[in-house]
């Protein structure tokens, strides 16, 4: 996790707020679960009235925002084809839901104009609309997979807002290339976590070389580009509708990944 997820923002810091954001995107997926299993003995008006109550409340009284605009994810999504590896999201289907989550996320559609997500998810189409809006915008999430957006971030359950730059942003993405995402069953590098993959980072200074360190590290353990671009498809966020993440060609391959991919 970078350091600049826990740091608050201080006056001096570059990162301050010259004329705060307006709008709020809500990744608001997090809201049926965190509302529905602390309302699992309480009827189903009341769990719908706390999710508004607490929406609202971060929305104008926190944030101070006019407007917002709200996603939850549908049931399609492109990444149950991009996993070869292992089923994306395979890990859950067992996992249980909240006892009121249909009725909160119909609740989200119908009282808060929450908008159903179609062939990818609700942080998909918050990354989309952030990336047009950028600083104008407040990113709403509880997700560490939103730290690879650019801008200002929004976390409801500590209270805390923190700006992301573009490279620190990048760099959010390339530790997650190394890390995999056990929730979303995202395998990454086996036995690489946060620690271990800031030391594999800590030498690189822009996005090029981010993304080299990362390639180097899956070389190192005999891992193939097209694994690698496999879990990169997997963990981008789309910047734009319809996306799909490919590793540039400038990458440097070592002599063996180079015949591999010229066969290819």
């Amino acid at each position: 996790m970078l350091s600049l997820l826990t740091k608050k923002m201080t006056p001096t810091s570059s990162n301050v707020i010259t004329e705060e954001p307006k709008i709020a995107l809500v990744d608001a997926d997090f809201l049926v679960y965190r509302i529905g299993f602390s309302t699992e003995d309480e009827p189903v008006g009341i769990a719908k009235a706390r999710l508004t109550e607490w929406l609202e409340d971060f929305i104008y009284i926190n944030l101070k925002a006019d407007h917002y605009l709200a996603w939850i994810t549908g049931k399609t999504n492109y990444r149950f084809d991009i996993a070869k590896t292992v089923p994306y999201k395979g890990n859950r289907k067992d996992a249980p839901k909240p006892k009121h989550y249909e009725a909160l996320r119909e609740h989200l559609v119908r009282r808060h104009a929450a908008i159903l997500t179609v062939g990818e998810e609700a942080d998909d189409t918050v990354a989309i609309d952030s990336t047009k809006l950028l600083d104008k915008c407040w990113i709403v999430h509880v997700d560490k997979d939103l730290d690879q957006l650019q801008g200002w971030h929004y976390n409801p359950v500590k209270d805390e807002k923190y700006y992301v730059n573009a490279l620190e942003a990048y760099k959010s993405f390339c530790v997650q290339l190394l890390t995999g995402d056990r929730t979303d069953n995202i395998p990454g590098l086996q036995g690489i976590g946060p620690k271990k993959a800031d030391k594999a980072l800590k030498d690189a200074k822009t996005k090029e070389e981010l993304l080299q360190a990362a390639w180097a590290k899956y070389e190192e353990l005999g891992h193939t580009l097209e694994y690698f671009t496999e879990q990169g498809q997997l963990l981008w966020l789309r910047r734009y509708e319809g996306e799909i993440w490919q590793q540039p060609n400038k990458l440097q391959l070592s002599t063996a990944s180079a015949v591999v991919l010229k066969k290819e």
